[in-house]
C-alpha cells in the first residue's frame, strides 16, 4: 500500500492516530499483539519493524555493521539509519524493556539452576 501524497485534514490524522496508538495500547498479550499486527501490516511491513528493532539490540550490544548486515541480511544504510535514531525515546523505551526482559530471564534462570542441582542425601535416623 503506498501513502497518498493528498495531505489529509490535521484534526482528522490526528484522530486517526489517536485510535491507532490507543487500539496498540489496550493490547494485553503478545499473541494478541501478534494477531492485530499481522492483520494491519504486510509480511514485509512487519519483518522491517522487527529487523530495526533487531539491529537496535545488535549495535547496543557492540555486534559491527558487517556482522549485523550478514545475520539479519540488512543494508548497511539500514543499520546507519537506525544507529541515527538509536537515542530517540521510543528505541530507548523499546531497548529498555528488552533489557529488563534479558534481565529478569537471568536471573530467573540461575534461581531455577539453584534448586535443580542435586543436593546430597543425607541418611535419616531410625528411631523405634
Amino acid at each position: 500500500m503506498q501513502v497518498s501524497s493528498r495531505q489529509l485534514n490535521s484534526v482528522l490524522e490526528k484522530q486517526i492516530f489517536s485510535v491507532f496508538y490507543q487500539t496498540l495500547s489496550d493490547l494485553r498479550t503478545p499473541e494478541e499483539i501478534k494477531t492485530v499486527l499481522t492483520d494491519l501490516l504486510t509480511e514485509t511491513e512487519l519483518t522491517a519493524l522487527a529487523k530495526r528493532l533487531a539491529i537496535a539490540m545488535f549495535l547496543e550490544k557492540g555486534r559491527s555493521y558487517e556482522n549485523i548486515r550478514d545475520t539479519l541480511k540488512v543494508s548497511s544504510a539500514t543499520i546507519a539509519s537506525v544507529a541515527e535514531q538509536i537515542g530517540n525515546p521510543g528505541f530507548q523505551m523499546a531497548l529498555e524493556r528488552i533489557r529488563a526482559e534479558e534481565w529478569a530471564g537471568q536471573w530467573a534462570g540461575r534461581i531455577t539452576g539453584l534448586f535443580r542441582r542435586e543436593r546430597p542425601i543425607r541418611p535419616r535416623l531410625l528411631t523405634k
